[in-house]
């Protein structure tokens, strides 16, 4: 097990990154003439999140195993999850926060994973909050994450995000106007 605390650390350590990333991106954007859309939702989505490493170590801890034919292919799943995370992450640049923040005139990117899916980021955090858990067989916190997050995302984050680019849109000036 303490090769599997050593994981979730790392994780949780890669996330505090992520956070570094997010508040130097997001002074960027808001000094650059962005609106920020949605705060309230940041803290519940940070609590989820913590809740998700902290539910892996005492899962693992009380009544986790490690199963290879599990712990394996779960374990290439999250390192493909955190490897599209940071593809997403590097795509929108300057523009990639945990705060929904929208920069007029900036222009939806469409370049890599965005050229073929809306919001590739959710995708990648959900298959994190899935795989892992379940490298060492933590079915409770994979499903009860997954659960959450999706509750999360699709009845508050992504609404937020699709209203405030319709409001951006609907108050852009034509290209050669």
């Amino acid at each position: 097990m303490t090769w599997y605390a050593v994981l979730v650390l790392l994780v949780g350590l890669e996330r505090l990154a992520e956070l570094v990333v997010s508040a130097r991106n997001a002074r960027w954007s808001l000094a650059h003439g962005g609106r920020e859309y949605a705060r309230g939702q940041l803290p519940p989505m940070i609590a989820l999140h913590v809740a998700l490493l902290v539910g892996c170590l005492l899962e693992a801890w009380l009544a986790g195993a490690f199963l290879p034919w599990l712990g394996y292919p779960m374990l290439v799943l999250l390192v493909v999850a955190n490897a599209l995370r940071w593809w997403c992450i590097g795509t929108l640049g300057r523009q990639w926060s945990v705060r929904v923040i929208v920069i007029p005139g900036a222009g939806a990117v469409r370049g890599g994973p965005y050229r073929w899916l809306r919001h590739p980021n959710y995708l990648a955090v959900g298959l994190d909050g899935i795989a892992l858990p379940l490298v060492y067989a933590g079915w409770i916190t994979a499903v009860a994450f997954t659960i959450l997050n999706a509750v999360l995302l699709w009845g508050f984050r992504i609404p937020a995000e699709e209203r405030a680019l319709a409001q951006l849109h609907a108050h852009a000036v034509p290209d050669g106007a």
